[in-house]
Order: C-alpha cells, then sequence, then structure tokens
C-alpha cells in the first residue's frame, strides 16, 4: 500500500471515529416531543365587535387601526401552556432601516416568567 493510500484511510479512519464526539453539545430538542401546529393553532381571533375587513385600513403605506371595543366574548385557543416544560420557537421578520423598534415575548409561569426582549437600533438586533 503506497503512502497516499495509508494516508486517506488514516484520515476516513479518524473522520469516522469523529462522530462519537459531539462537539456542538446535546441537541436543545432532545426530551421534548413535537406536537404539530394545524390550521386552528393560527385562527385570527375577532375578540372585539368589529369584522376583520373592518378592523384596520392602509393609507399611504401606514396601518390605520380604528377604535376598538375594550371587551371581548372569545376565549383563548390553542394548547394548554400553563404546566410542564415547554420550547418554544418563532421567526420574525424587522424590516431594514428599522430604528428604535423592540419586540418582546412574556411567557407567564408558576415560578416567573419567561421574558424575550430584542431591541434594533441602526441596523443592529441585541438581547
Amino acid at each position: 500500500m503506497n503512502n497516499s493510500c495509508r494516508f486517506l484511510l488514516v484520515i476516513l479512519v479518524l473522520v469516522g471515529s469523529l462522530e462519537m464526539f459531539n462537539f456542538c453539545g446535546a441537541d436543545p430538542t432532545n426530551g421534548f416531543t413535537l406536537v404539530p401546529l394545524t390550521e386552528s393553532n393560527f385562527e385570527l381571533q375577532k375578540p372585539y365587535d368589529i369584522p376583520l375587513d373592518q378592523r384596520y385600513s392602509f393609507v399611504n403605506g401606514f396601518t390605520i387601526y380604528g377604535s376598538m371595543l375594550m371587551t371581548s366574548r372569545t376565549t383563548p385557543i390553542g394548547l394548554d401552556y400553563s404546566s410542564g416544560v415547554w420550547q418554544f420557537e418563532g421567526y420574525g421578520f424587522v424590516p431594514n432601516g428599522t430604528y428604535g423598534a423592540t419586540v418582546g415575548q412574556i411567557h407567564g409561569a408558576a415560578h416567573g416568567a419567561t421574558t424575550l426582549i430584542l431591541r434594533i437600533y441602526d441596523g443592529d438586533m441585541k438581547y
């Protein structure tokens, strides 16, 4: 066996043995059960007495919201997140040129809240 074949064999053995070592740490989703989302998870609720097509309008590139009643006859839909450990994944879009925006999400929990606050200044998004 010539030297180039030996070298290739050594490289293949080394690469194959690297699979035993997880240099990136554990998979953060290990132990969680995937909960499939259905269309009912994305149902747009109307917590006000205004039809969807009358809730807002677009004028010169701005979204204009009409006056809305602050009462609701609806109940929350979806899964019960009040117990157990849940992992959430989400996507967001911040348009280029956005300045001074804050994106936040708070999930109440029995022992406190999980908070995510993102601030955008000069094109940089910071936690």
